[in-house]
């Protein structure tokens, strides 16, 4: 061989791979905390499909549906998007305080839009909590949590120095101007176990954003996207397809709305890209008992005088959202998302 071919071609090869180095060195490592839940299993999708983050473990609570049972959606999930690798651990049961009221009549008697999908046959974990805090001590992983705060609560009261170790937590919860999703003024997320985020506000000094009803409202899977999902076919599709069902039938009976608000996947775009939305760093509380429960407190006139514990969200481009969750989701159909997307007479504002 040519020895100028020879140099240029080991040049690339160096090249090529310092670029993939920089490529994984980019990612970040996350923990999903989550109670699949329809939305909680499209965030999972769409968490899976983004290159930015690598998922070294996912946890479950009590929320939508009991954690164990959502630890069997996740592992339908993983199976669906053949990443049975990831770790699953079972978390806590039970909200710290209060009885648990979960949401089956929204996500259906499985969690899952009563699907009956079948899950991996891969063992299940228990210690979502030891999990959360053996990862934080390892260092350089973040939280994004998508249910109830009860598994982040516990591992505060557990080790409050290791979870201080986490980078930051992005949640999915709570309401700022928004009116509550199951009663006036609570978030569902937030209102299942009200002492848990209380915990996590008062204690916590890791980096907090809340994602809350403010902007996940705006996140709507409407029909013509349904559709769009439908027509683009495949095991991903139909699965959506197939799920989401249920909660659109919901979300009509509910409010009649046509679609369905899928809150979730909306926390991890956040996460991966902070330009989607905008906030403002405020003193956070919530109220734990009475009419009020589940309440979230946002502190912008600064009555307490205390110092800001986190990041309210107020504000989204739900096109550009709905944009990247479909093109990551299928990138082999960019093309045909793009005319729907362009052509006014779909709605896609």
């Amino acid at each position: 061989m040519n020895k100028c071919l020879f140099h240029f071609l080991f040049s690339e090869y160096k090249f090529y791979i310092n670029l993939m180095k920089e490529k994984i060195k980019l990612k970040k490592k996350v923990i999903i905390d989550c109670d699949p839940g329809i939305d909680d299993s499209l965030a999972l999708i769409l968490a899976l499909n983004s290159p930015e983050i690598e998922v070294i473990g996912i946890t479950t609570v009590s929320g939508n549906v009991k954690a164990d049972q959502g630890a069997r959606n996740v592992l339908k999930v993983l199976k669906l998007m053949k990443r049975e690798d990831i770790p699953v651990y079972i978390g806590e049961e039970v909200p710290l305080e209060r009885d648990l009221i979960t949401a089956q009549d929204t996500h259906g008697e499985d969690g899952l839009g009563e699907t009956n999908y079948q899950q991996a046959d891969v063992e299940i974990n228990y210690g979502g909590v030891d999990f959360i805090l053996e990862k934080a001590i390892n260092g350089n992983v973040s939280l994004i949590a998508l249910g109830p705060l009860t598994n982040l609560a516990k591992a505060i009261e557990k080790d409050l120095e290791a979870f201080n170790m986490i980078n930051e937590i992005v949640s999915m919860g709570g309401a700022f101007k928004s009116h509550g999703n199951c009663s006036q003024v609570a978030e569902f997320n937030y209102w299942v176990d009200p002492h848990g985020v209380k915990e996590v506000f008062d204690k916590s000094k890791v980096p907090f954003s809340m994602v809350g009803l403010d902007v996940t409202r705006e996140i709507v899977l409407t029909p013509n996207l349904i559709e769009l999902i439908k027509q683009i076919g495949g095991d991903v599709a139909n699965f959506i397809v197939d799920i989401t069902r249920f909660y659109v039938d919901f979300h009509w009976n509910q409010e009649r709305t046509l679609g369905c608000v899928i809150n979730d996947p909306l926390a991890v775009a956040y996460f991966i890209d902070r330009s989607i939305c905008e906030g403002f760093t405020s003193y956070l509380d919530i109220v734990v008992d009475g009419i009020a429960v589940g309440q979230t407190l946002v502190d912008v006139g600064n009555f307490y005088r205390k110092e800001h514990n986190g990041r309210i969200l107020t504000k989204v481009d739900s096109k550009r959202f709905m944009k990247m969750f479909l093109e990551r989701i299928f990138p082999d159909s960019k093309k045909n998302i793009e005319i729907v997307f362009n052509n006014p007479k779909y709605g896609v504002n």
